[in-house]
């Protein structure tokens, strides 16, 4: 009995005080925010294209804590959050967001995902195998290492792929150059060059020896043999050429703006490269990345695919796609400034709410775009929203696509498993809808006799049936329900629905809840 009471305690009096907003770097990260909105705001006057209303606060709450630490707040923190009356209050929730170890986690999925992407074939990622990569990148980004040094580390790495994280990159692609010149290209420059690996790119600048010159800088790593898979080696040899297919001409290293590395400077190739990826010159680097962090908030990027930059694809605002790029290099790549920067926008506070009959296109800005939850983030949110703390994946320890996966998060997962797809485009097909519907996780989490949360929410005979179902609105969906919401739901626990069992409708209703739009959506 007393634990449940204390869990009981925990959903409705725990209230988290929002720091303060701490004495940034010299530069004004305002200035830069503003001069987004500026900017937005002139495409918006040509296109005659009036800016939604702002967001409430329980809306901005949730999309902050999902764009920022991958999961839903507590009903503690929604509480807390909505009465709160000081000024400035969501620039203070962004800054306590940015400073929890979960943005780091976050990130960290968010990287992964796009480092390591999961395909049936590709054993190396499966069952949780990807423990001490996981570790080395959340660890940078509790650092707030400089973006521009991880993709050092990770162009330059070498050794133990159970000892040095970033090797598991190479050797889930093989050690292959061609592989290895496709993924860096799309990841760190947003340019798809692949389509050059055989011949000339037909809507690109790319030529097929711009393909295979820039696979020549992977062309020298070694993975020594007779090895335990699980202490996989690379190295990097002295030798090691590559050529055109069906052809003996060797291409030289070059890089993708056409210099021809010095063939007698003593440098390893992949030190070069490195060199020339993050230089704070390089025409790609900052602009990619740039629009990456921006898709991540607004579900569009700036240029959209974001690992597609070219002529063929031009971005729907380049002036602001060039300062901002501008911006990033000159702050020393510091991410963590860039995500500031960007959520303390007007743009990113707007309502994702259209107007009837109303067309506007979604890369204005004009409106948040609603954008799908990540398999990893339903699980995590599902997790919280039942109050399974052990289960959150945002301690950094146990995250959905990170360290050991239990059996219970794994058959979860394996679900959700599909192509890759845009933010925007919220796809979940019969296995996804039955897992929602009838999984055993679910069917556990609204499970009377078995669920923390109901159990601690019945005990609690000092509730009135509106304070539980209140506490289930806040708990899945992060706001207090509206007046037809809290009559209807609480008519139906009254009454207790079909089975006239008030404890079942309550059931009911967080089933109803988990499974919502509203909830597996961020907008």
């Amino acid at each position: 009995m007393f634990p449940r009471l204390v869990a009981v305690a925990s959903l409705v009096l725990s209230a988290f005080l929002f720091q303060p907003v701490t004495a940034q770097d010299a530069d004004d990260w305002r200035a830069t925010s503003s001069r987004v909105d500026e900017l937005l705001a002139a495409k918006w006057k040509v296109a005659v294209v009036e800016p939604g209303k702002p967001a409430t606060d329980a809306q901005f709450l949730r999309r902050a804590y999902l764009d920022l630490t991958g999961v839903i707040p507590s009903p503690g923190e929604v509480r807390a959050f909505l009465a709160d009356d000081k000024p400035n209050k969501r620039a203070r929730l962004i800054e306590k967001l940015l400073d929890k170890p979960n943005h780091a986690t976050h990130l960290a999925n968010a990287w992964r995902d796009v480092m390591l992407p999961r395909t049936n074939n590709n054993n190396q990622l499966q069952f949780g195998r990807t423990a001490v990569f996981d570790r080395w990148l959340r660890g940078h980004f509790v650092d707030n290492t400089p973006y521009d040094k991880i993709v050092r580390e990770l162009l330059t790495t070498g050794g133990q792929v159970n000892q040095t994280g970033p090797v598991l990159y190479y050797t889930t692609l093989e050690l292959k150059p061609e592989k290895l010149a496709a993924s860096t290209s799309e990841i760190f420059l947003g340019v798809q060059i692949q389509c050059a690996q055989c011949h000339d790119h037909p809507f690109d600048k790319w030529k097929q020896k711009d393909f295979w010159g820039y696979a020549a800088f992977f062309a020298r790593l070694q993975q020594p043999a007779a090895q335990q898979r699980a202490a996989f080696r690379v190295v990097e040899g002295t030798a090691g050429e590559v050529k055109l297919p069906d052809s003996d001409e060797v291409v030289p290293p070059k890089f993708l703006d056409a210099k021809e590395i010095a063939a007698d400077s003593g440098i390893a190739r992949r030190v070069q490269l490195a060199d020339w990826i993050t230089s704070p010159e390089n025409p790609y680097f900052a602009r990619a990345t740039v629009n990456r962090a921006w898709s991540m908030l607004f579900g569009y990027g700036l240029v959209d695919p974001v690992d597609d930059f070219g002529d063929h694809n031009p971005p729907s605002h380049p002036k602001l796609l060039d300062e901002l790029a501008a911006d990033f290099a000159e702050h020393d790549f510091n991410l963590r400034r860039l995500f500031r920067v960007l959520a303390n926008t007007r743009a990113y506070s707007l309502t994702s709410e259209v107007i009837a009959g109303e067309s506007v296109d979604p890369r204005l800005f004009s409106r948040m775009s609603i954008k799908s939850l990540s398999p990893e983030q339903v699980y995590d949110c599902l997790s919280e929203a039942v109050r399974l703390r052990e289960a959150v994946g945002n301690t950094g320890a146990t995250s959905a696509f990170g360290r050991q996966l239990d059996q219970r998060k794994q058959a979860f997962l394996a679900k959700f498993e599909a192509p890759a797809q845009r933010r925007t485009e919220f796809q979940s097909g019969i296995p996804q809808a039955l897992t929602m519907m009838n999984g055993q996780f679910l069917v556990t989490a609204t499970d009377v006799s078995r669920s923390d949360i109901l159990a601690a929410l019945i005990d609690a005979s000092f509730f009135t049936n509106e304070e539980r179902v209140e506490v289930l609105f806040l708990s899945a969906l992060a706001r207090f329900p509206e007046k037809a919401e809290r009559e209807k739901f609480v008519a139906y626990v009254k009454t207790g629905g079909p089975t006239k069992d008030s404890k079942q409708a309550l059931s009911d209703v967080l089933w109803a809840l988990l499974n919502s739009s509203e909830f597996m959506l961020n907008h």
